[in-house]
């Protein structure tokens, strides 16, 4: 920011009047430029503004888009405190709270019950399990009527498989609306495939980039390969390198494929290959390590069966 920008951003920009006890400027609604005493001084500097502001939103929106997220969207299991696995396969969602489990703890709780020959009860609320389809969907309701963003997402992929997919958006845009970050994703896949929704490639960029912004690694991938749709191979690579420090091994070879090409430098790599690593590790348990190990004993069992 200039020193004359600095120097005039307590001050009204469309009639110089200062900020005192009476008078109380507001910031520029789009950028951290200016500042107005009144709605009527911000719509007659518009045309003044526009062009920088247009500029500064720009650089605002990139500045956040392109800051490594505290964490993954997902964040960590309730019950262990480990970064939730990536592939969620290996995780559970249950329906009485709406809590991602991971599969070592909800293994876990399982031998505990079955050695104790106790009820089966959810890991986190301890409520008891429902044992039907129809009773998880009357759970779920429950919880879509209390707005829940999660059951809200949940019913929108339930109205995926019933091929519903006007509702489906309806239910990701209601759970986007109570920040949840998949909602983002799928709606972004909804605009993409004209789902529901007209085909919107503004729209699903918007979606990807709030997901991203959120966390979600298969959001801030897919942006990269937008990127690289439009030749902006730069970008491209700072969001791959993001979202290789977050687990995600397609971003891993898309870079090492830009290293072979001479796009990625040789420490750029490197150091997104031990970001990568490490975030695997620390989503490793000796309870999800059995627990994969049984769920595999057991889908092979069927297998045969």
């Amino acid at each position: 920011m200039s020193e004359d920008i600095m120097s005039n951003i307590s001050v009204c920009a469309s009639c110089g009047i200062a900020e005192v006890d009476e008078v109380k400027l507001k910031e520029c609604a789009d950028c951290d430029l200016v500042r107005y005493c009144s709605d009527a001084c911000q719509e007659s500097h518009k045309s003044q503004h526009e062009e920088a502001c247009k500029k500064r939103a720009v650089e605002l929106r990139d500045e956040l888009l392109f800051k490594q997220p505290e964490s993954r969207h997902d964040g960590d299991c309730p019950i262990c405190c480990l970064p939730m696995p990536l592939d969620l396969s290996k995780s559970v969602m249950m329906m009485c709270c709406s809590k991602l489990i991971c599969g070592g703890c909800y293994y876990a709780n399982k031998i505990r019950e079955i050695q104790g020959r106790i009820e089966h009860k959810c890991p986190f609320c301890r409520k008891p399990t429902v044992a039907t389809d129809e009773e998880c969907d009357k759970q779920n309701m429950r919880r879509v009527e209390a707005n829940d963003p999660v059951a809200l997402r949940r019913e929108g992929v339930v109205q995926y498989h019933k091929g519903d997919y006007i509702k489906e958006f309806e239910y990701y845009t209601k759970a986007t609306e109570l920040g949840d970050v998949e909602a983002h994703y799928n709606l972004s896949v909804l605009y993409d495939e004209g789902l529901g929704v007209e085909k919107d490639k503004g729209k699903e960029i918007y979606h990807l980039e709030e997901a991203a912004i959120g966390g979600h690694p298969y959001a801030r991938f897919n942006l990269g390969c937008e990127e690289k749709e439009n030749g902006n191979i730069e970008k491209a690579v700072k969001h791959w390198i993001i979202s290789a420090t977050q687990g995600h091994d397609k971003s891993i070879k898309a870079l090492m494929g830009y290293f072979k090409e001479g796009k990625v430098s040789k420490d750029d790599l490197a150091a997104a290959l031990r970001a990568h690593q490490a975030a695997v590790d620390a989503t490793k348990s000796p309870q999800r390590d059995s627990a994969e190990k049984y769920y595999r004993i057991e889908d092979n069992s069927n297998i045969e069966d």
